[in-house]
């Protein structure tokens, strides 16, 4: 089954926390602080495999997780970086954050990477913490948490020429008989149910990537047939191809067809309406109606649309339908590439930018938020200087002025993680 759109979980690596620790060695007198700091954590690295064309490995692992950061050690020993975890896709993967379905990243080059999730920076020991006044700082820092976040992927195939139309109009004969491509054929509707690909060679390095999108139909924008599911993948190319079927075997209307095609990829996206098209009149070796097919040359006529005869079965008129593609490929830019529309760090799991969120859970008082459950981690009570630490961390950063403001009153609770004391001011 082909898999073309996933949602994952990714989780940066955790900075390793500071060491408390002292020298201790023989003949040394007042060593002094000497804890290391910690490692950072490991970031989520995403990473284009060119091998790799469909999203199906995620259908089976949701969560991935880099490693964290190892702790500080004695003698100022940084903890190690914890390891990177990279995480292939195919070329052309769209990637949007879950919670705004916004873009973060296009990775649609071949040698594309980019980080996600930044991993969290190591602690500071307690030889940071060392001043003229306070020579034997009894505390550290914890490491600060990794950035996590769920995404979308969102695989849009890279061609330069889709083609498009309803079912059964011969589209998968046509890209069988110009490419080495070998789609599933038979004569009933939606035969394809996954999009094909294949390169056109023209010969004097002339080529191209032809991709057959599955059959849409009417109220396909809506998600009637295979609606959404394959729509998207027209968004990348550069020509569309429109096959219809003039044969008139099904006592379709051609006209008719095409502009519900038409009707349906404008609806999808309105950039599609004015995406070049070039109209190939298939099935004219059977026609059944003749008078109906002249309506349809004729109406094409009047709407100033060329249109390519063609066999798509018996190869009549192909070459010179590819060679017109060709040509008019060579005049447009190339594939087009989603700008970002969020900055990365924009798409931060975090409450605000405060790095905290005060809430009420009865009558004690719950901060939650990362920067508040690293500081609060890194407290040593039985220290007093640690507890003056922590006490003006709180002041600087606004916490006890937005506890005085929501009311608190001195002996409640306040709870931050597994942290909880009696608010004294």
């Amino acid at each position: 089954m082909f898999i073309d759109k996933a949602k994952i979980f990714i989780k940066a690596g955790k900075g390793g926390n500071g060491a408390i620790s002292f020298h201790r060695e023989k003949y040394v007198a007042a060593g002094g602080p000497d804890g290391g700091d910690g490692g950072k954590g490991g970031n989520v690295i995403f990473k284009v495999e060119l091998g790799m064309t469909t999203l199906m490995d995620f259908r089976y692992k949701r969560k991935y997780a880099a490693q964290s950061g190892m702790d500080g050690a004695g003698k100022r020993q940084k903890g190690k970086k914890g390891e990177d975890i990279i995480i292939s896709v195919p070329q052309g993967t769209l990637i949007r954050d879950a919670e705004s379905n916004r873009i973060i990243a296009d990775l649609s080059h071949p040698d594309k990477e980019m980080v996600l999730a930044r991993g969290g920076n190591g602690g500071w020991g307690n030889a940071h913490f060392a001043t003229a006044v306070r020579q034997t700082p009894n505390f550290a820092k914890n490491g600060q948490a990794g950035d996590e976040r769920e995404i979308i992927l969102e695989l849009k195939l890279l061609a330069d020429v889709g083609l498009v139309g309803f079912p059964n109009v011969g589209k998968s004969t046509l890209l069988s008989m110009t490419t080495k491509a070998d789609p599933k054929i038979a004569n009933y509707h939606f035969t394809t149910l996954e999009p094909n690909l294949g390169v056109v060679d023209l010969g004097d390095h002339r080529s191209f990537v032809l991709a057959d999108i599955p059959g849409i139909i009417e109220g396909a924008n809506e998600g009637v047939g295979l609606g959404h599911e394959f729509l998207r993948h027209i968004e990348r190319t550069r020509i569309l191809i429109h096959v219809v079927d003039v044969s008139g075997i099904e006592g379709r209307n051609p006209i008719e067809d095409f502009d519900i095609i038409n009707d349906e990829l404008s609806k999808y996206d309105m950039s599609l309406e004015e995406r070049p098209q070039i109209v190939a009149a298939n099935k004219t070796d059977i026609i059944q109606n003749q008078e109906m097919y002249q309506a349809f040359i004729e109406e094409m006529k009047k709407r100033g649309i060329e249109i390519f005869e063609i066999s798509a079965a018996t190869n009549k008129g192909i070459d010179t339908l590819m060679n017109k593609t060709y040509e008019e490929l060579s005049k447009l830019p190339q594939v087009m590439i989603f700008e970002p529309e969020m900055d990365i760090d924009e798409a931060e799991f975090v409450s605000d930018d405060k790095g905290y969120e005060i809430s009420r859970d009865n009558e004690a008082f719950v901060i939650t938020g990362s920067w508040i459950e690293a500081v609060g981690g890194s407290v040593n009570f039985s220290d007093n200087e640690s507890l003056q630490y922590f006490q003006r961390a709180l002041l600087n950063r606004g916490v006890i002025e937005e506890l005085i403001n929501m009311g608190i009153k001195e002996g409640q609770t306040v709870r931050i993680g597994d942290l909880e004391f009696d608010f004294v001011f």
